[in-house]
């Protein structure tokens, strides 16, 4: 079967939608985000008692900011992409809170039949978008660049440092929850993502790999690498 070519710059557009979208499904679902996403949620549901403007897409990039800060010293380096994948995670930022918006806001809904079915929509929506992530040469969002940077420099095996770096954002986010008192900030869903997220990033990822090949369409996007 002939796979489809060039889908470098539309994976990373369509990547991009789908993450958000997965995220924004997750917080109407009402049963905690995905480990990445819950430390950056949390400080938003402290944060907008104080300042009713912090959306929860700005408490996202402002929390891969942060993350980009500790990768650059973790790694004692610094390249220019790196400030492109926080363009990413501004980007994305504004896309969970247009997806938010035509969801209706950010309160779960009343359906648990639908809360169920939006969770699982979520999570999947997030897992290919990862793998989809993790194939193009532009720029990631700030928590995929964490993992790629990790695994390129030290030289460990990407599905591994990914499950590690999950494991890290759920411990976080339960530090976040007890410090800034906002119990709603994960919960069962925050722990079942921690453990299925990783083995369906695999699994999309060898499907992707089955069916497209990831070159640039534009030149310029290959300097980007």
């Amino acid at each position: 079967m002939k796979k489809i070519g060039k889908m470098n710059e539309i994976g990373w557009a369509i990547a991009v939608l789908l993450c958000a979208l997965g995220v924004s499904l997750c917080t109407k679902a009402g049963f905690g985000l995905s480990m990445v996403a819950s430390p950056g949620y949390v400080i938003h549901l402290y944060m907008r008692d104080i300042f009713p403007w912090y959306s929860q897409g700005t408490s996202e990039y402002i929390w891969q900011g942060f993350q980009l800060i500790i990768l650059c010293i973790a790694i004692r380096r610094f390249r220019a992409k790196y400030l492109l994948s926080f363009l990413t995670a501004v980007i994305s930022g504004y896309a969970i809170d247009f997806w938010l918006f035509c969801l209706g806001g950010g309160d779960a809904y009343t359906s648990m039949p639908l809360r169920i079915a939006v969770f699982l929509a979520g999570c999947l929506l997030i897992a290919f978008a990862v793998a989809v992530f993790f194939r193009t040469t532009l720029p990631p969002q700030i928590c995929e660049l964490v993992v790629s940077e990790s695994s390129r420099v030290f030289g460990w095996n990407t599905n591994k440092v990914k499950f590690i770096y999950d494991l890290a954002m759920l411990a976080v986010a339960a530090a976040l929850v007890v410090i800034l008192r906002r119990w709603n900030g994960i919960g069962i869903g925050t722990v079942l993502a921690a453990f299925i997220d990783a083995p369906l990033i695999t699994l999309f990822g060898k499907w992707l790999d089955k069916h497209f090949t990831f070159e640039s369409r534009f030149k310029f996007t290959d300097k980007l690498k």
